[in-house]
């Protein structure tokens, strides 16, 4: 049989030796997406990740409407308590590495009738002891507790990666609904302008109706138009309180008045450009996949932790310190007390159940690594579609402006003919509707624009770097 000092001697060769660690090596799974963008818009460029938020939104409303949603946005500070959760509880999972030392100290006294004493004379013992010792600390021989740590690890810098990601979502978010509040503050003023051009429309007819000069129907029809411009304008007022709204929940607080924007849409954030990387290395660097591959990475030590359950586990509880019958004799010479209890588990039956959870394990590594092509997928497809909307935006804007012009130019002599006489006012009133609907879809591709601007930065890994 082993001597007490030949099995502490080879306890502690164990552990110099290191532990072994069975966790798979981690290889991070192949990209499923295309070697190149299949559009013609992609020139060299500062990749988005490089690109500063507060560098990228140019205008100072914005800005300070953004910086006020960082403080106040109630989806971010969840994303930052969950953070901070996450940090304790990988630190929790590091300190099992190490192991747990605790001072006691404790004093009993007990006496014994003369009736239970052996001598036939009641006794009165006492005992007394000051220790200092460490209970169940586990032996890591197998990875076990190292696994669980830096699946602790991964799952923090998952969260971490999370809150990045919500974080360049609700810049993007305010800026978006910033420009979509702006729009509708244009759309707004372009209705109130038709507005009084038809109501000055329908009293040169009411006057020419009452000397004869136009039909019931014309003045009929004048009427009508007013009438819909009555309703746009009420419609614009509801949805600018609506977009009010929407804005004041992502900011989280009432909007300062000087911040809002005003009925002129601005350029608001720069254009960036689509760097000349294979996506598969440009989406990598983009926060919800750095998370998806944490993840990825924490179930592979899961898989560490799940097979060493299959080899022996040893503990070491053992403590130190003095003991006596005399409370003045507590540390005298002589009083030294010590207790060493190595213990050892080997499973040898467990119905399936370590076996089970291996499997498990496996199946959720496989999971991640499906979840993690996904998400490349998913990054791949949204930069595609916004560069599929870039591509064009710049003629469709174009053939819009020329569009307007010649609406412009159309209402503007169908009008003078009519006041002059030569025309019917159904020909004017087709060229005032063309134009007012000309006009309207310019501010919508003014606005697709610049919100595409930002989807394009965020979809591309956004910047933070704050």
């Amino acid at each position: 049989m082993m001597s007490r000092r030949g099995f502490s001697l080879s306890l502690i060769a164990l552990a110099l030796a290191g532990c072994v660690n069975l966790s798979p090596d981690y290889e991070r799974p192949d990209a499923p997406v295309s070697g190149n963008w299949q559009t013609a818009t992609a020139v060299t460029g500062q990749v988005s990740a490089d690109i500063g938020w507060e560098t990228f939104f140019t205008d100072p409303r914005l800005l300070k409407l953004q910086n006020l949603a960082l403080v106040n946005n109630r989806d971010l500070r969840i994303a930052a308590l969950s953070l901070e959760k996450a940090r304790a509880a990988y630190r929790i999972q590091r300190a099992a590495a190490f192991p747990e030392i605790a001072a006691t100290g404790a004093g009993t006294s007990s006496r014994s009738p003369a009736s239970m004493s052996s001598s036939g004379v009641a006794t009165t013992s006492h005992e007394y002891s000051a220790q200092l010792g460490l209970s169940s600390y586990e032996l890591d021989f197998f990875g076990r507790v190292e696994n669980l740590k830096d699946a602790a690890l991964e799952d923090y810098l998952a969260l971490n990666e999370t809150r990045r990601s919500t974080q360049i979502s609700l810049v993007a978010e305010v800026a978006t609904a910033w420009l979509t509040l702006e729009a509708d503050h244009q759309r707004l003023k372009l209705a109130e302008e038709t507005l009084s051009s038809q109501q000055q429309t329908y009293e040169l007819t009411r006057r020419s109706h009452g000397l004869g000069g136009s039909s019931g129907l014309a003045l009929a029809q004048a009427q009508t138009t007013v009438n819909s411009a009555q309703g746009d304008v009420a419609t614009y007022k509801s949805q600018i309180l609506q977009d009010q709204n929407a804005l004041r929940l992502l900011i989280g607080t009432e909007i300062p008045a000087d911040l809002l924007p005003g009925d002129e849409l601005q350029p608001a954030a720069a254009l960036v450009q689509v760097p000349d990387e294979l996506p598969s290395s440009l989406l990598q660097r983009r926060p919800d996949v750095l998370s998806a591959e944490h993840t990825l990475k924490a179930a592979n030590a899961d898989i560490g932790v799940a097979r060493a359950a299959f080899f022996p586990s040893i503990t070491l509880t053992a403590s130190g310190g003095t003991a006596s019958s005399d409370l003045s004799g507590l540390f005298k010479a002589g009083s030294g007390a010590w207790t060493f209890a190595p213990s050892i588990s080997l499973p040898i039956f467990n119905a399936g159940s370590n076996r089970a959870t291996l499997d498990s394990a496996r199946l959720e590594q496989q999971i991640q690594v499906q979840t993690y092509q996904q998400t490349l997928q998913t990054a791949f497809q949204e930069v595609a579609d916004a560069l599929a909307v870039r591509s064009t935006l710049d003629d469709r804007l174009q053939a819009q402006r020329d569009l307007t012009a010649a609406s412009e130019t159309s209402y503007k002599l169908a009008d003078a003919l009519y006041r002059a006489g030569s025309q019917s006012f159904l020909e004017a009133l087709d060229s005032q509707r063309s134009l007012y609907s000309a006009q309207q879809d310019l501010i919508t591709l003014r606005l697709a624009e610049q919100t595409n601007r930002v989807t394009l930065y965020k979809v591309m890994g956004g910047g933070w770097k704050a």
